[in-house]
């Protein structure tokens, strides 16, 4: 039988960078009429600093910029991937995919396709390559995530009001990620569970919009803070903590854990209803804004480089996504 083990990961952090202070400097000079109170996004989400991506940078070049990193660290050329899947909030294009472009840069002639679900598009990708792998289709397929999350800050606001309401966009951050699954003897992805309440998709939504003068546009995130807590306790929690417990397995047996991190708030919420103990959380929200889709793999790179987890450590992947899903992927290094 035929097993998916993850071979590799890599991250694409943009050099250039803003603090939350700086960000607050250039809210208050581009609305001069309404007060921006110093210091409540950090208060609020717990960021300080978020990556921005240099201009001309797309969702695309981010994924290559990490997947080259990634295919040069693991040895292989971009021509002996069996399948890449672009996986991510950001994307380039309706039509076509987005992996299209990410295929085309590296020089890859495989078959390709887009994952999109949220914040949960990496951890849904791991769990369609680990069943393809499995099924025997492909035997390297290469996932890679671009977020250009910051053109989705709100720069003007009309209000105190709408300017609490903008606090989401301020949070996110700009990256690539990439991750690398081959087929191997042994189970590297170990399990995986999902769930989803998706009678709360109202609660997180960047909907998109005719545009006056004909075509489309995309409107601002908007967020029901309450509505989306109500809709996050309501899901089906085992699903978070079954890749451990149907294995015997308590969340103090992993190496690390990685959570996904819109807020400092968001990730203590999941964590206490999961059981997750936060000193075995691997914490990016603070230096580098949420990460969207790639906050799980920069995670998961974050700890390898700390030495944290070492080849046949188990690790957790932890998502939740506006929708309203959720899901564990459990990883043997």
């Amino acid at each position: 039988m035929n097993y998916a083990h993850v071979a590799g990961v890599a991250v694409h952090l943009p050099e250039r960078s803003m603090t939350t202070a700086e960000l607050e400097d250039g809210l208050a000079e581009r609305n001069p009429g309404v007060h921006i109170p110093r210091g409540l996004i950090e208060q609020a989400t717990g960021v300080r600093r978020r990556h921005l991506a240099a201009p001309g940078q797309t969702a695309a070049t981010m994924a290559v910029a990490a997947a080259r990193e990634l295919l040069e660290e693991t040895g292989l050329a971009a021509p002996s991937l069996d399948l890449i899947i672009y996986a991510g909030v950001s994307c380039d294009a309706v039509e076509p995919a987005t992996a299209h472009m990410v295929a085309a840069e590296l020089g890859a002639g495989c078959p390709v396709f887009d994952v999109r679900n949220a914040c949960n598009s990496v951890l849904n990708a791991i769990e369609l390559a680990d069943a393809l792998i499995a099924a025997g289709h492909y035997r390297t397929i290469l996932i890679a995530c671009g977020e250009i999350a910051t053109s989705s800050i709100r720069w003007r606001v009309s209000s105190g009001d709408e300017f609490v309401a903008a606090i989401p966009s301020y949070t996110v951050s700009d990256s690539g990620t990439a991750l690398l699954l081959q087929a191997a003897g042994a189970p590297g992805v170990v399990a995986h569970r999902f769930c989803a309440n998706s009678s709360h998709w109202p609660a997180a939504v960047m909907p998109i919009t005719p545009a006056p003068e004909g075509g489309f546009e995309v409107a601002p995130f908007r967020v029901d803070f309450v509505d989306l807590a109500v809709g996050v306790r309501k899901l089906d929690h085992s699903a978070l903590t079954g890749p451990l417990t149907e294995r015997g397995l308590e969340w103090d047996d992993l190496a690390a854990i990685c959570v996904h991190q819109a807020s400092l708030a968001s990730l203590h919420m999941l964590c206490e209803l999961a059981g997750i103990p936060l000193d075995k959380v691997e914490v990016t929200i603070v230096e580098h804004g949420n990460l969207v889709a790639s906050s799980l793999p920069a995670q998961l790179h974050q700890a390898l480089r700390a030495g944290r987890v070492q080849r046949g450590d188990l690790v957790a992947l932890v998502g939740l996504a506006s929708g309203v899903s959720a899901g564990t992927v459990l990883l043997r290094w």
